[in-house]
């Protein structure tokens, strides 16, 4: 057999060469002489052993001793293998290896990886991307294309030269063990589409790939790895099916093929001989029928489907006279060398035939580029093999592939977060996952974790009963795997906790499987199911963000679950304009440099400047930077986290009252050149009866910046006990300090100080008031909303703005809800005789007087919910599906109103001079507020970017100026401008 090929080979074999510049198998046309040159010079200085060893791959390993290192070196030195293929290791320690060996080599070794969804598959501290059964779900073949160019990238990086990718097979098995979420799904023509786009972008950035596993894994039920599969279609089925991907990536140029340990009883009688040891496959069907003319290579040749039937050293002869060229995974090169020469001596093999494979070899090489070989620079290797271009990709390809299979009544994504309580459940995973932590930033959660799949049923019994009374359960299903034979991981117990929520009428169950596409055959009663694919970071906080509408859901089934849910199932959900979260580059900011923050931040603590903070950024709607810095106090006893809650002082005007007095702009009730006395006639006869609304807004209304009311309530130095009382009651509900409650009446007090408090600001030469920042004038607009709106604003604002958004940390008064462990504190207040910190208190002593509802402050917040608050104010009320404005307010408050001063409306904006409370290089058309407690929040509709910076610089001392004195807020603003991209 081999001989009757063996002159068609010649010719076939002769102009494979234009198949490795990537034009086609149908005509690359004439090589360049110099490439000629080069093949032939380096083919003339190889000794015949020499030129058998560059059919060689074998296996190499950067986490083995050393003496598997000198094993590899003497089949280098004195084999002349061809190349070698990276197993288990590191990427340093990977590249250190390949320059050593590189180095004694007489020809240019060609170096190769299985790195089907990255470096990740075989390397650690490496990025995974997504395997193939997850880009069969995208809605578009592009970037399939574009992860095929990154991985090439990093390969090229690293000294590699070939992947063994993609997996071409097309999966019509369920119960395939070994292919299953390797392949791109079960329809021939997405698999194609699929695998040519990652061929192209491996190929068009110079990484050779490799169509495997020939003629086709995908419809078989074992695994060659430890044995031999049987494929038992005929020809006519494998042409109409498992061989179309092959002919068609054929076709577009794929440079290499792999071809399978599987026996194929139709096409080899012989009894137990694998398609790589089949001339009747490789040289017959693969090279002749289909004409291939690209690097053949075996699949690696210690896998029990060849081994099982064949001594090491016998299998390699028998591949090369079955038609391959490159023999990987040799466990015995000595011993192969031997028995294909002695194959030579018998004329079971020519050595016309081997010429031609080595020159193949050699062309391949000279594509790679070994011809002008250069070793692989270490230096910044990890940080180039991880550029953050690259996360954005891998989190794009996550967003694209999630896929809503079952969504009754719509229901995903959420909607309604204030009348709905929410539980999850993850099985599988601890408490903390971050699929959990990203759900707890849209909404609360009460939550539930079941981390070992063998707990029992009194577990779940527990967790039922702890969320009777919740409306919708989030189940999360992890650390599935991808065998059929065990269903996939998945726990009876768990299954039957799913069957038994989901009977209860009261309770909505959304079920999230993190894991492989055929396991949901489970699921086919549930009524709100979601697959993930994969259970990993990126995965996990890319679902919760598809649940609530922060991104659309795209993604259909590429396999056939069960006979509800077939191939290409997917059910179609909006983007409800929530925040997302991502990396800067994903919307054109630059991660290096906005991480010179940290410094910045690192710093203020370093000064004492402030214990600790928070610093995020929002971009496009996106929170690309989210940071904890620091801790509660300098006794560093408690790190702040992202959910650490803060004081945020005079943000409260903008971010409590001035929503208020917004909304009722909105709404027709509230106009602003009417006088104050129209809303409040208390103010009839009194010197603020003629002042304006917008006066106040714009703090032009000639009122006092601040008045120590709390003064008024003291006797002697000490507090009168006409307006407070050691414990609370009915007459003292209000918490002023830790042991200290003040009278219900204290608020009309206050009011009537307020009324009857002197107008100090000077007038202009047309009788207005001078600019004058005051506290007194949000007193007067809190007054004023709460008489409009019939209700107390707290109340207000926690039923039309905070609950809504689900911001649960966005709040007055937080000790009502949360420990105050999870507050950060600020210090003592000398007002009412205290040495104890404040945490979960209000540090204004005015706001405190009033029980921490205040006009002027009172609101906490960690920097998360604030965001929530600010984008829905940056998307003019629009947000989760609903608007909260009517009118584009927001725009209308927030620009220059005054002649007089750089203010908007309530809001604060930059000094048009410069040196003013942000940064200089943010635009006119910013707003935003500062906090005397270390707050900012600053909003920028021409580049949409929000900015939030939120520390407790107060703590221990009130005084401590170093915030403001070492300009931490501006210059983090600053950053963030440095990190905007050159726009195109």
């Amino acid at each position: 057999m081999l001989k009757r090929y063996s002159l068609g080979l010649l010719t076939v074999v002769m102009g494979a060469w234009w198949v490795l510049s990537g034009f086609g198998p149908r005509g690359r046309g004439n090589i360049s002489v110099q490439e000629q040159r080069w093949v032939d010079s380096v083919y003339q200085s190889l000794t015949p052993d020499q030129r058998l060893g560059q059919l060689f791959m074998v296996a190499a390993y950067s986490n083995k001793s050393q003496s598997h290192v000198r094993e590899v070196e003497s089949l280098i030195t004195q084999y002349g293998i061809g190349g070698v293929m990276f197993m288990q290791g590191g990427p340093v320690r990977q590249a250190k290896l390949t320059n050593r060996y590189q180095s004694i080599s007489k020809v240019p070794l060609l170096v190769a990886i299985d790195a089907e969804w990255g470096l990740d598959m075989r390397l650690d501290s490496s990025m995974h991307f997504a395997k193939q059964m997850t880009l069969g779900a995208l809605p578009d073949d592009h970037y399939v294309y574009l992860m095929g160019r990154e991985i090439a990238l990093k390969l090229k990086r690293l000294g590699i030269h070939v992947n063994f990718s993609p997996v071409v097979d097309v999966n019509s098995n369920p119960k395939n063990p070994v292919i299953g979420n390797r392949s791109f799904g079960e329809s021939k023509e997405q698999v194609t589409a699929r695998g040519i786009a990652y061929i192209k972008g491996l190929q068009d950035h110079g990484i050779i790939a490799v169509a495997k596993h020939f003629p086709g894994h995908g419809d078989t039920d074992a695994d060659s790895h430890f044995s031999l599969p049987v494929l038992t279609h005929d020809m006519a089925r494998l042409t109409e099916v498992e061989l179309y991907p092959f002919r068609r990536s054929f076709d577009a140029g794929v440079m290499g093929v792999m071809v399978a340990h599987l026996h194929v009883p139709k096409l080899d009688s012989i009894a137990n001989r694998a398609a790589t040891l089949s001339p009747y496959l490789v040289n017959d069907l693969l090279k002749g029928k289909m004409q291939y003319e690209g690097l053949v290579f075996t699949d690696a040749l210690n896998m029990k489907g060849v081994t099982k039937y064949h001594k090491p050293g016998e299998v390699d002869a028998l591949a090369l006279k079955a038609g391959n060229d490159v023999l990987l995974f040799s466990e015995d090169v000595p011993k192969a060398i031997a028995n294909i020469k002695q194959a030579l001596a018998d004329s079971t093999i020519t050595e016309q035939e081997i010429e031609l494979r080595v020159r193949k070899m050699l062309h391949a090489k000279y594509w790679a580029g070994l011809n002008q070989y250069t070793p692989v620079e270490v230096e910044n290797l990890s940080q180039d093999l991880s550029r953050p271009v690259s996360q954005v990709l891998q989190q794009q390809l996550y967003e694209q592939a999630v896929t809503v299979v079952a969504n009754k009544n719509d229901l995903l994504p959420f909607r309604v977060l204030d009348t709905t309580v929410f539980a999850t459940v993850a099985v599988g995973a601890d408490l903390n996952n971050t699929f959990t932590q990203t759900l707890e930033k849209y909404a609360p959660f009460r939550k539930f974790a079941i981390p070992s799949r063998f707990a029992p049923d009194s577990v779940y019994a527990g967790i039922k009963r702890d969320i009777a009374d919740a409306d919708v359960v989030v189940v999360s299903l992890h650390k599935l795997n991808n065998n059929p034979g065990n269903n996939f991981n998945l726990s009876g117990n768990a299954l039957g906790f799913i069957r038994e929520l989901q009977r209860d009428p009261t309770k909505k169950v959304v079920v999230v499987v993190m894991g492989n596409a055929y396991s949901l055959r489970n699921f086919e009663s549930i009524d709100w199911l979601v697959c993930g694919y994969e259970d990993n970071d990126v995965s996990r906080r890319v679902v919760p963000q598809v649940l609530f509408g922060a991104l659309p859901a795209n993604g259909r089934l590429p396999v056939t679950a069960s006979t509800k849910f077939k191939a290409g199932s997917g059910i179609s959900t909006p983007s409800l304009s929530r925040l997302k979260y991502s990396m800067p580059e994903s919307v054109g900011m630059n991660s290096s440099i906005l991480k010179q923050i940290d410094n910045i931040a690192l710093e203020a603590i370093a000064y004492a400047a402030t214990p600790g903070c928070q610093v995020l950024v929002v971009k496009d709607g996106t929170v690309v930077m989210e940071k904890a810095y620091g801790h509660y106090t300098y006794e560093r006893n408690q790190p702040v986290t992202e959910k650490t809650i803060y004081d945020l002082a005079s943000i409260t005007k903008v971010a409590a009252t001035l929503q208020a007095v917004m909304f009722l702009k909105d709404q027709g009730r509230l106009k602003l050149d009417e006088r104050l006395v129209t809303y409040l006639p208390e103010l009839k006869g009194s010197n603020k009866a003629s002042l304006t609304v917008r006066d106040v807004l714009l703090h032009q209304a000639g009122l006092a910046a601040h008045i120590p009311f709390w003064k008024q309530t003291m006797v002697n130095g000490t507090l009168n006990p006409l307006y407070y009382d050691s414990l609370p009651s009915v007459k003292y509900p209000n918490l002023v300090v830790p042991g200290v409650y003040s009278n219900q009446s204290l608020e009309d007090s206050v009011w009537k100080w307020t009324v009857t408090s002197e107008l100090v600001g000077r007038r202009t030469a047309n009788g207005k008031f001078e600019y004058r920042y005051s506290d007194l004038g949000l007193h007067i607009m809190k007054r004023i909303a709460e008489r409009l709106l019939n209700q107390p604003l707290p109340d207000f604002l926690e039923q039309n703005f905070y609950a809504p958004l689900g911001t649960s940390t966005l709040t007055f008064n937080p000790l009502d809800k949360f420990l105050k462990e999870q507050i950060a504190p600020t210090a003592p207040t000398s007002a009412y005789k205290s040495d104890t910190p404040l945490q979960g208190t209000v540090h204004d002593g005015n706001a405190a007087l009033l029980g921490g509802k205040a006009g002027h402050a009172g609101l906490f917040s960690n920097a998360n919910d604030l965001a929530i608050l600010m984008q829905m104010d940056l998307q003019n009320g629009n947000y989760g599906g609903q608007q909260y404005f009517k009118t584009p307010v927001v725009t209308e408050f927030s620009q220059n109103a005054s002649k007089d001063s750089r203010r908007g409306l309530g809001w604060d904006k930059p000094e048009p001079e410069g040196n003013g409370p942000t940064s200089d290089l943010a635009p006119l058309s910013t707003f935003g507020h500062t906090g005397f407690t270390g707050t900012g929040t600053w909003l920028d509709p021409e580049n949409n970017i929000i900015y939030i910076f939120l520390s407790n610089r107060v703590y221990p001392d009130a005084e401590n100026d170093k915030l403001l004195k070492y300009n931490i807020r501006t210059r983090i603003h600053d950053v963030v401008y440095q990190s905007l991209e050159p726009k195109p």
